[in-house]
């Protein structure tokens, strides 16, 4: 990569360097241009933003570092690209800024927590916590969070519980953009699921999926690339195959994991259903159908059933199961074990989950994290209407 010059970030007035190179993807048959940026500057740029817009700097920065953390993992459709999204929602009066984020029921290891129409992760970020405070004193702790929104990627969350020796557990359901088995209708969302594990001398163990075959930013990301996408991941407003990133906006719908009925799409529907229940149906958020949209350009639904999008966090301490070192070292066993399978001829060595994310973390951090220039130019529309800067070639 060729240096070609430096930015500044106009909060801090701090100089990084940025880069441009060709970037063929492994995937990809051909070559595209990609604007490359530190960490740093995109952190800071990020929390500026956040700031510009009505966030202390406290909330700002949270909300930053689960922004670029999507971006380091490997998951640009939970990154910069989602800018945007609160950009506009921000101009749309649907986020609250100045959120009265409280517990409005609780037990010794439960709680609702009501997120006041917050950014999600700022919600996100406080319910976890406190589902590990409550861990720290019975053994477990159990949080549904409704009024919240959008919260990047669930792994974010369950990845806290591991520096307390505890087992992480984080889902959300999402605006209405997937089809049951056998329907047309939209009544789920993406709904992710994530679970965390400590290990001793082995990484974590970090499960990170949606019940999905593809994440919706992932078409978002197809769309700015002029990508199509695998059969089996949407379908037209008929019910018919499609490989068009685009075809949400003229009725279409996602699938669940399996994609149809003969590879196990109804398993991916139950997965679905069960995050949907514990995020909303638990908390009193909005259900199905009915959770509001992340994207200001969808409108308001007339009808609503709870509170905004719901989320679920579960924090368990290993000590309540038996001693952690004893538990950390199975686990080394564990991964070991899997780490050691034999591979099928021709293919790779098993992963544990986790692994990709990693290796693309340490990645980037040596090279810089790729934005793609449609990306890029928004971010730079944007910082102009706020009077910030953001630097393309």
């Amino acid at each position: 990569m060729e240096l070609l010059g430096s930015v500044s970030c106009s909060k801090l007035n701090i100089q990084y360097p940025f880069y441009f190179y060709i970037f063929a993807h492994n995937n990809c048959k051909y070559n595209k241009t990609v604007c490359m940026y530190t960490y740093d500057y995109l952190l800071d740029f990020t929390t500026s933003f956040f700031m510009k817009i009505g966030c202390n700097r406290e909330e700002a920065v949270i909300t930053a570092k689960v922004f670029l953390a999507a971006e380091l993992r490997g998951l640009p459709s939970h990154g910069m690209i989602r800018i945007k999204d609160y950009y506009e929602l921000w101009k749309a009066n649907r986020i609250n800024l100045k959120p009265d984020i409280r517990i409005i029921h609780e037990t010794p290891s439960t709680a609702v927590v009501d997120g006041d129409g917050a950014i999600g992760m700022i919600a996100a970020t406080k319910s976890m916590e406190i589902a590990i405070k409550k861990a720290e004193k019975v053994g477990s702790g159990w949080v549904s969070t409704r009024g919240s929104n959008h919260f990047g990627i669930a792994g974010y969350y369950a990845m806290m519980a591991l520096e307390k020796d505890m087992i992480g557990l984080t889902m959300t359901n999402a605006n209405p953009l997937v089809a049951p088995t056998f329907s047309v209708s939209r009544l789920l969302g993406t709904n992710p699921v994530a679970v965390a594990v400590p290990a001793n001398k082995q990484p974590a163990f970090v499960a990170d999926f949606a019940t999905t075959p593809i994440a919706r930013g992932k078409l978002a990301v197809a769309e700015k690339k002029g990508k199509k996408v695998y059969p089996g991941y949407v379908q037209d407003n008929e019910g018919n195959p499609s490989d068009d990133p685009t075809i949400l906006k003229r009725g279409g719908s996602m699938l669940t994991l399996g994609g149809d009925y003969e590879h196990g799409s109804h398993k991916g529907y139950c997965m679905s259903a069960i995050v949907d229940i514990f995020s909303a149906v638990f908390s009193g958020a909005n259900f199905g159908p009915f959770v509001p949209p992340s994207v200001a350009y969808l409108p308001l639904l007339q009808k609503k059933v709870g509170e905004g999008t719901g989320h679920f966090f579960g924090a368990m301490s290993i000590d309540a199961f038996q001693p952690a070192d004893q538990f950390k070292s199975k686990m080394d066993e564990w991964i070991e074990t899997f780490r050691n399978a034999r591979s099928a001829p021709g293919k790779p060595k098993v992963l544990i989950p986790g692994d990709p994310e990693r290796a693309c973390e340490e990645r980037i951090m040596k090279e810089g994290i790729s934005i793609v220039p449609a990306i890029a130019s928004d971010l730079k529309e944007i910082a102009e209407d706020l009077g910030m800067n953001f630097m393309i070639q």
